[in-house]
């Protein structure tokens, strides 16, 4: 049944042709981002989420791209191919941690002595075989001892501390990485056989124009003891920060700045509006990326909404309030 509703999902050579050709979109669309054209775009996986970012947005100088969720595998493969990324949510409670313990006092009435490790496994066994119960032990393994260092970092699998941060050039490796990456695709359900589904605000090559659905609905309120007339839109489909921010913009002249928005987000987008990512804020001109220079101002600003992501959002004679 599968093969007949996705003949792709069984055509080997018509899926290698559409990896081709999507490969040619998303290099147009890292040249556009590199060029300044366009400000931002998605790359939607089955597993993942990647958002690249010109220089000038969120508060960085070079361009930037962030990966949502990770796991020990992805970016083990990455630093195979040589990208250089960080975990800054990772870091930045590491860092937490630590200056939390500075604050501690330490105890004194308890003194803990613990030997110097030594670098030399045979050695740290040598006391067995004076016993003559060396052979009975099992001595570790390379791999075993891998497992242990890297289990703090298997935890945060698939967790918005997953989230890896790669900069500056490093965005050019992650592309071509992405591109000949054989997992990125899926090999059951519905996606199988197809590449990642890439979201841009600006036309790129093999890009299609899709617009979202769209639901107005009119009915009456009651307000103290009388009925006022109450407008609804509802929107639906991936809207992006852009459209988000043209639509408040919109209802602000229309509505005379009094409407209010209830916001559903992609879970495991929200983590990218995290304000531990970047430390500064730097404004480089994009006038010609096809987007409001309001809107451009509001992207170009550092974020505040920590791990999450604004879930209401109401205006009240021209002033916003919100909660995430």
């Amino acid at each position: 049944i599968a093969g007949k509703a996705c003949p792709w999902s069984q055509d080997e050579a018509l899926q290698q042709a559409l990896m081709n050709e999507w490969s040619v979109s998303f290099t147009s669309l890292y040249n556009l981002l590199k060029a300044k054209l366009c400000p931002y775009f998605y790359v939607c996986t089955y597993q993942f989420t990647v958002l690249f970012r010109a220089a000038g947005l969120a508060g960085s100088d070079v361009i930037t791209a962030v990966i949502s969720p990770t796991t020990r595998g992805l970016r083990e493969a990455m630093r195979n191919e040589g990208i250089e990324f960080s975990l800054p949510l990772v870091e930045e409670s590491r860092t937490r941690k630590q200056k939390n313990s500075e604050y501690c006092p330490p105890k004194t009435d308890s003194v803990f002595l613990r030997e110097p490790a030594t670098s030399d496994d045979d050695e740290s066994f040598s006391w067995l075989e004076e016993m003559g119960v060396r052979d009975k032990v099992k001595k570790q393994d390379a791999i075993s001892i891998k497992l242990q260092k890297e289990k703090h970092e298997v935890q945060v699998d698939h967790k918005p501390e997953s989230l890896a941060l790669v900069k500056g050039t490093n965005t050019f490796t992650l592309l071509n990485f992405l591109i000949n990456c054989k997992s990125l695709v899926a090999v059951a359900g519905p996606q199988a056989g197809l590449p990642p589904t890439l979201l841009s605000p600006i036309a790129f090559r093999g890009g299609t124009m899709q617009t979202l659905k769209a639901r107005s609905i009119n009915a009456k309120a009651r307000v103290r003891l009388a009925y006022e007339d109450v407008f609804s839109l509802e929107v639906i489909g991936p809207v992006m920060p852009h459209s988000l921010h043209s639509l408040t913009m919109l209802l602000k002249a229309a509505q005379r700045g009094a409407f209010s928005a209830v916001l559903y987000t992609h879970e495991p987008t929200a983590v990218f509006s995290s304000c531990e990512l970047l430390q500064e804020t730097i404004c480089k001109a994009l006038p010609k990326c096809g987007l409001h220079s309001k809107t451009l101002d509001q992207l170009s600003q550092l974020p505040t909404l920590g791990k999450s992501s604004i879930r209401f959002l109401e205006m009240k004679d021209y002033a916003y309030t919100w909660r995430s």
